[in-house]
């Protein structure tokens, strides 16, 4: 027997609503509006620490039909606070699935929309920029979920790092044996970092300690590593001062330093530079970025909703790497100090691969300072 649809309504704060069908968690939830313009990676997307406190809506019209597995999750647990589609398939192909996407945003307790015109919400949220907005399937009354809507906070100066957070340091346990012997002792600061990114490193041999967004600088640097990465992340990198100030003792440390997207955004803000909010953000799997370094392109995957602003970086700061669409900052470098960072996400997980070599280059950096 079919199940029955249930109505369910999305609902945006400049009063733009969207009537579909609930599909996922029946129930109310409420965050930023934004879309991603990958054509697969769902399992990847809904698992990345980055998109706590947003909706995400995909743009490929027809999401699900190779189902979720285990293998695929990203973090602990799904982030993603509500997920719209054009269409969901309850036929799952694949044979790594365990369950279909409906039932794993169930299992998430994930509320949901499809068959609504994605086209148009994406349109309207290009041209409005990422707003706030609420997907229910219990209160279908367009003004009640409206003034709910208002009531929730708004991306900007909210600080998000420490509820994705661990709550202790480990050290990562690679799912097998690195192809190098162990070398070098990294350790990363858990923003809201994706396991991807922690196996990249153990593949160049390295031990990886993870450790909570509100570790000291002093706590880091008695634990002796050879590097530090700061991770990706949700929320305002400028409400994080506590988080920069420790960064820029870091810094001075002289110990080498990689950051990737809101960990590239506290090093501009601990660097004397600016972020500001993006209107609508980089989200997907096929943003051109040219390495000004080298001049090669590559095609990666991104993930954020702030950027750093080029004409407040210092003089020992330098651009490394620009987005093409729309030339904002895609990397830093340091003149003096072994200090890099990017705006996107080289560990991919969903994407191309073309910025791995990132990893690689950081890897080369301990090297040279050993």
């Amino acid at each position: 027997m079919q199940e029955q649809s249930v109505k369910a309504i999305l609902v945006l704060e400049d009063g733009r609503a969207f009537e579909g069908i609930s599909f996922g968690a029946v129930g109310e939830t409420f965050g930023e509006i934004v879309f991603n313009t990958s054509m697969t990676g769902y399992q990847e997307i809904l698992t990345d620490p980055s998109y706590a406190g947003q909706i995400v809506t995909m743009t490929y019209p027809l999401i699900g039909n190779y189902g979720v597995n285990a293998e695929d999750v990203e973090s602990r647990r799904t982030w993603a606070e509500g997920f719209v589609v054009r269409e969901s398939s309850r036929i799952v192909s694949n044979f790594r699935s365990t369950m279909s996407l409906d039932e794993y945003l169930k299992t998430n307790n994930i509320v949901g929309i499809e068959h609504i015109d994605t086209r148009a919400l994406v349109r309207h949220i290009r041209d409005k920029g990422a707003m706030r907005a609420g997907i229910s399937s219990v209160d279908t009354d367009t003004a009640s979920l409206l003034r709910k809507v208002l009531e929730q906070p708004g991306m900007q100066d909210r600080e998000l790092a420490s509820s994705v957070t661990v709550d202790q340091a480990f050290e990562y346990q690679p799912e097998a044996r690195s192809v190098e012997p162990t070398r070098y002792h990294i350790v990363a600061f858990d923003f809201g970092v994706k396991t991807n990114s922690l196996r990249e490193f153990a593949r160049f041999g390295c031990r990886i300690t993870v450790v909570p967004a509100e570790t000291s600088a002093a706590e880091v640097l008695a634990l002796k590593p050879d590097g530090i990465f700061l991770s990706n992340g949700p929320g305002d990198p400028a409400s994080m001062r506590e988080t920069i100030a420790e960064i820029r003792k870091l810094a001075e440390s002289e110990t080498p330093i990689f950051g990737i997207c809101l960990g590239h955004q506290l090093l501009g803000e601990a660097f004397g530079g600016k972020t500001y909010k993006l209107k609508f953000g980089h989200r997907g799997g096929n943003q051109p970025i040219k390495d000004l370094t080298t001049g090669k392109i590559e095609i990666a995957s991104h993930n954020h909703g702030f950027a750093v602003d080029a004409d407040s970086l210092p003089a020992e700061v330098e651009v490394t790497h620009v987005n093409l669409n729309d030339n904002t900052v895609a990397g830093l470098r340091h003149k003096t100090l072994p200090i890099f960072s990017v705006q996107y996400h080289p560990e991919s997980a969903p994407g191309p691969h073309d910025s791995e070599y990132l990893f690689e280059r950081f890897v080369e950096l301990l090297r040279a300072k050993s």
